[in-house]
């Protein structure tokens, strides 16, 4: 089997070359039925049907479906989400990013109907700020990639016969509206634009921004320069390369790579930690798909430099680590973004099909182990950041390796993708985004690269080349998955096109012209599976942490955070030759400060980053563990568990972790609600499911009066008006002091806004039966169509953050045992930690999907909102005076005793459940903080 990927051609007009991978039938695993393969591409198009059909009748003329409520998410009329709203533009958005998906599946009928709603409806003049990031990839790529279409089935001569380039004469309108934003010294966009006044100043709400991300300045190429070619108006297409120019010139030169974040005024880089995934990924995929479009041979130079240094110090098969552009062997974080999966693809591409085949199968036991890859996760495979966006970028890398290798197996992942999508997301609506992969619960969005990417990838894998009305071949694939014809590399375009072509530039040695042959890649069929099969021991036990380095002579490995101990001695000494000493508190814990330019050696100082880094990140982990979140699942009709509400758990009665059926009951409201005298309501009590009201005494007090009542469970409800799972903090319900091993039955709690839409629903339809368990048991993929009430669901994270950087590095660890609360402390608040990633990580200020992201998050595609910065994510050198960083300890919550009981009715609100829903603020401002970055 040959694999050709970049093959020049001296016969063609501005170094047009073909693109080919050509998949063979190859014996490297057991070969799927064609019957079979069959099967799954008519089921990803029935899916892509109920996603399609839904948006178009419960949300269109919007820009997105919201699938739990079924209606369209307007800006400005739903809550805000900070940046992940720059996307929407309202010009229906997800119509527009879906043309060309129409097409590859056959769907001409409806793609007409659909150009002619476009060209009907479509405004792009309106007031409004969007992402000049987002609104390229997604609209006007969108626009282009319709257009592309057209005119390939209008010369097929049975289609749009009528159309006259009315696509592509939007798409140069809304390109013009994008251009004020390049206005800048530096070339490099602004991250937002408005669509009808431009780039002013505060009066229209953008020119104010300093910051962007690499991603966003730098995935502009392929559709800008595809606008100039198709316009023959070169202005376009100079602007991108002014871009990609600053950014090639302002990259490390010692390391060769690029930071996440850039000044675009300065060109001083603002976050110089640089990786593969959110705010950088798509920067390298525009590279070389430049070259492959447009035939240019700089662009593949400049790749081949940058994926050099990408290998060298970023690539830790099957890992993917983030590191410092100044210091590349110093780890930036001990995580990943969902983001980088994109990265296997583009080696495919690159023609290094090694590599791609180990991260590719990391990512796939991941997903196996969540069900869906996590927005982050950590390098022993543990969710950091636990939402999933139905990101498309692991079913576009599984198409990429199915036809670079044709391998059998591929097929298999794709299945999986396939099954968890309609086992997981699938609501009678459409398909509804994670918000938690460890409890099931939905989020209430279904971004519009869903449709543009996810099921393109998915049908192309399982389809036959005489399925697909085009070849594939002649195309290349945007970051947002539209279809752009290679012939526009011999399209007229300007020959005065700036460019920072020398002499010196064009290095024969930096070209790699073709990829591998397969048939000496994989002399043995098993090959293949002798790569996957170690990656997937390590993800299923624990994946030992990669090497650090070590400068020749230096002697033993540096002490690791998880062997640390306070009383040994030995470890002290390592400590002090780290430049990180410790001081005992009065409190009994343990605070570690590191001076970097107190430790021996420079290394030695690196070692002392890391082992701060590693301690933070196991610290991390334990408090995730003593705070595991639960699920409050509503199984009655009509909800059917489709409803999962985030609750918090407690330190007494059963522990729902070790149940495997959970608490099932009907709930009924406590009387008096508060729960602190004996329930007057026992009879109604009685094998029900309790809810009370926080406050007025301990959660234990509370928990043996139901019980004593006969409930079978307790739901405590918060009093504290507005809160919600999405802006605080997830803790565990404290017993009050003495021994609790008297209560038996188990006791939830709620914030107010969840809380609410249990007690709408419970006055809305008098009787509701809810799950309380580990996590929402799987609803399946059957479900009437008379369930048409699309409900929303609340979860958050349970996850860490450090505080900051500075000039030293600071770190809190529990000596001993914590010391308990006694039971005169009424309340302690929340954990002191904020859950929000804003903190973790400086995210940049524009999404880029790769981010939403989105950190392509984060929205964030690069997709991907306060800047702070962790010891992991600081940029400085340890040879500087060090970094800070606080662990703030778990804290227990206890019910105050100062509470007021309500009068009445136990909800005063008149809403109904639905109205809860459409007020109720989806995103965790976690995930608006990765959306930022990109994402």
């Amino acid at each position: 089997m040959n694999i050709t990927a970049i093959l020049p051609t001296t016969t063609m007009p501005g170094g047009l070359f073909l693109l080919m991978l050509l998949g063979a039938l190859c014996s490297l695993g057991q070969a799927m039925s064609r019957e079979e393969r069959h099967r799954l591409r008519n089921q990803v198009v029935e899916m892509f049907d109920h996603a399609y059909q839904n948006y178009m009748d419960h949300a269109y003329p919007a820009d997105e479906l919201m699938p739990l409520t079924c209606r369209g998410r307007v800006r400005g009329l739903e809550p805000s989400r900070g940046d992940v709203d720059d996307a929407l533009g309202k010009f229906s958005l997800t119509l527009i990013d879906t043309l060309d998906t129409l097409v590859l599946l056959n769907k001409t009928t409806e793609f007409e109907a659909a150009v002619r709603r476009v060209l009907t409806d479509v405004r792009l003049d309106n007031d409004i700020v969007v992402s000049v990031f987002e609104t390229n990839i997604r609209v006007l790529g969108g626009l282009l990639g319709g257009h592309s279409m057209a005119v390939m089935l209008k010369e097929g001569g049975q289609n749009m016969q009528w159309y006259q380039d009315e696509l592509l004469h939007m798409a140069k309108d809304l390109g013009l509206r994008l251009l004020p934003a390049f206005n800048t010294s530096s070339g490099l966009p602004y991250p937002r634009v408005n669509l009808k006044f431009g780039v002013r100043g505060p009066e229209t709400r953008t020119g104010t921004e300093t910051d962007t991300c690499t991603a966003c300045a730098g995935t502009i190429i392929l559709e800008f320069a595809a606008l100039s070619r198709f316009t023959g108006d070169p202005v376009f297409e100079a602007h991108a390369r002014r871009a990609l120019d600053f950014l090639w010139e302002k990259r490390q030169r010692n390391s060769n790579l690029v930071g996440t974040t850039i000044n675009i005024h300065s060109g001083e880089w603002v976050r110089r930690d640089s990786g593969v995934g959110a705010g950088i990924d798509s920067y390298y995929e525009y590279l070389l798909k430049a070259y492959i479009l447009l035939g240019d041979d700089l662009f593949l130079e400049r790749f081949n430099i940058h994926y050099a240094s990408i290998m060298k110090y970023i690539s830790q098969p099957p890992l993917l680590l983030d590191v410092h552009i100044h210091k590349p062997l110093l780890p930036a974080r001990t995580w990943m973004d969902s983001l980088l999966a994109f990265f296997p693809g583009l080696q495919v591409l690159k023609g290094d099909i090694r590599p791609a085949i180990e991260t590719h199968e990391m990512l796939y036991q991941v997903t196996k182990k969540h069900n869906f890859l996590p927005e982050a996760f950590t390098t022993d495979f543990r969710v950091h950041w636990a939402q999933h966006p139905l990101r498309p970028e692991f079913a576009e890398s599984t198409y990429f390796l199915y036809k670079a290798t044709g391998d059998p197996y591929y097929l298999e992942a794709g299945r999986t993708i396939l099954d968890n999508l309609n086992r997981f997301a699938r609501v009678p609506c459409g398909f509804a985004a994670m918000k938690d992969v460890r409890t099931g619960s939905h989020e209430d969005r279904m971004d519009s690269f869903f449709l543009a990417e996810m099921f393109k990838y998915l049908f192309l894998l399982f389809a036959d080349a005489e399925d697909i009305p085009f070849d594939v071949e002649d195309y290349v694939f945007t970051t947002e998955a539209h279809l752009l014809p290679l012939s526009l590399s011999t399209a007229p375009h300007s020959s005065s096109i700036p460019s920072n072509r020398t002499s010196e530039d064009l290095d024969d040695s930096n070209f790699d012209w073709t990829c591998p042959n397969t048939r000496l890649l994989f002399p043995d069929p098993a090959y293949p599976r002798n790569l996957r099969d170690p990656i997937r021991s390590a993800v299923d036990k624990s994946c030992p942490r990669p090497a650090a380095y070590r400068e020749p002579g230096m002697g033993r490995p540096p002490l690791r955070a998880q062997d640390f101990m306070a009383n040994n001695p030995e470890h002290l000494e390592l400590l002090r030759r780290m430049g990180v000493s410790l001081i005992h508190l009065k409190d009994g814990r343990v605070q570690l400060v590191q001076h970097a330019t107190q430790a021996v050696s420079a290394v030695a100082a690196e070692d002392g980053v890391r082992f701060m880094q590693e301690m933070m990140e196991l610290s991390s982990q334990q408090q995730k563990e003593q705070l595991p979140p639960r699920a409050i699942q509503i199984v009655s009709h009509p909800f059917f568990g489709r409803v999962v509400l985030t609750a918090g758990p407690a330190q007494f009665g059963i522990d729902l972790s070790k149940s495997s059926t959970g608490a099932r009951g009907f709930v009924t409201v406590a009387e008096p609600y508060s729960g602190c005298t004996e329930i007057t309501n026992a009879e109604y009590v009685r094998g029900h499911i309790a809810l009370l009201q926080r406050g007025q005494c301990m959660f234990a007090e509370k928990a043996r009066h139901i019980q004593k009542a006969g409930a079978i469970g307790g739901i405590v409800i918060d009093d504290n008006d507005g809160s919600s799972s999405d802006t605080a903090p997830l803790f565990q319900m404290a017993g009050d002091g003495r021994s609790t091993d008297d209560v038996t039955l188990p006791l939830l709690f709620l914030f107010h806004k969840e809380g609410n839409i249990l007690l709408e629903a419970l006055k809305e339809y008098r009787e509701v039966e809810v799950l309380l368990s580990d996590k929402a048991r799987d609803r399946g993929v059957e479900v009437q169509e008379a369930e048409e009430d699309c409900l929303t669901e609340a979860t958050t994270p349970t996850s860490f953050e450090p505080i900051g950087q500075s000039q030293m590095s600071t770190l809190e660890l529990d000596d001993l045992a914590p010391e308990p609360v006694t039971p005169s402390q009424e309340e302690v608040s929340p954990e002191e930690e904020d859950t929000s990633p804003a903190e973790d990580v400086r995210q940049p200020e524009e999404d880029v999907r790769q981010p939403e992201e989105d950190i392509r998050q984060p929205e964030e595609d690069v997709r991907q909102p306060e800047e702070d910065s962790s010891p992991a994510e600081d940029d400085r050198p340890p040879e500087e005076e060090g970094t800070e960083a606080d662990l703030a300890q778990p804290t227990e919550e206890r019910d105050s005793e100062n509470r007021e009981e309500p009068e009445g009715d136990t909800d005063s609100s008149s809403q109904s459940v639905d109205e809860l829903l459409a007020d109720w603020r989806e995103d965790l401002e976690a995930f608006q903080q990765m959306e930022k970055d990109e994402l």
